[in-house]
């Protein structure tokens, strides 16, 4: 009954708000960064922003946090993206991914999990000394921990081809970090280990139900990373 009352958006109008605000972020990244703009033929790093506009907007690392001490940009880090390909192939991963941990989890434990995820992912990269860092994959690599956890601890036919799957991603990940340079495999580590710990301490639909707890946790998570963005959006025009 509580739950009822208090939902006012279905799982798939989430995702596509998440989409939206992902790229809502990266066309503003785009507009700030005016003749800054990279257009180079090169697919991984074509149609992208501005350093300079990423740490306006929040990027993370060591450069933003220890020199201008934007501890913010934990959060916001998460909806900035470096190019036309990063935004396009996380955007598919996200696509791919949420659903999977909505179905398990519900979604409110999805959204806490994808934010605590790419909270964690980006600060584990902060202490491990990469200065500048974006983008959604440290969050979506939660949901795939999440998922690995929900495979391995539910057992049977399905949990194991949900695991096995999962761990596909997981070596997927691994290798593309080896051999894509600037990868921020950190993030992707922490947001994977993020994910395996919040799936065990939320619990998923079979074993716990969710309660007016998460409800309360996502819907905060929802409004603190609202009012981060819209701090630095507005800070960039009018500070």
């Amino acid at each position: 009954m509580i739950k009822n009352r208090i939902k006012f958006i279905n799982q798939d109008t989430l995702i596509k708000y998440i989409i939206y605000v992902n790229a809502g972020m990266f066309i503003v990244s785009l507009a700030i960064s005016g003749r800054g703009v990279g257009f180079s033929l090169n697919p991984f790093t074509a149609l992208s922003p501005s350093t300079n506009s990423l740490i306006f907007l929040g990027a993370a690392g060591t450069i933003p946090i220890n020199q201008y001490h934007e501890w913010w940009s934990l959060i916001a880090a998460n909806w900035l993206h470096g190019s036309l390909m990063h935004i396009v192939f996380n955007m598919i991963a996200l696509v791919e991914t949420a659903p999977i941990v909505i179905r398990e989890y519900g979604m409110n434990r999805m959204f806490i999990i994808y934010t605590l995820s790419g909270i964690f992912g980006f600060y584990l990269s902060y202490l491990a000394g990469v200065m500048v860092t974006i983008g959604a994959s440290a969050a979506i690599c939660g949901l795939i921990g999440a998922a690995l956890f929900f495979g391995k601890s539910r057992g049977g036919t399905f949990g194991r081809a949900v695991f096995k799957q999962t761990s596909i991603w997981v070596i997927f990940i691994f290798l593309f970090g080896l051999i894509v340079p600037d990868i921020n495999n950190y993030g992707h580590g922490g947001g994977i280990a993020a994910g395996i710990f919040l799936g065990w301490i939320l619990g998923y639909n079979e074993k716990k139900k969710e309660n007016l707890l998460h409800i309360v946790l996502s819907y905060s998570c929802m409004v603190l990373t609202a009012l981060v963005l819209i701090w630095a959006v507005f800070s960039v025009f009018f500070i």
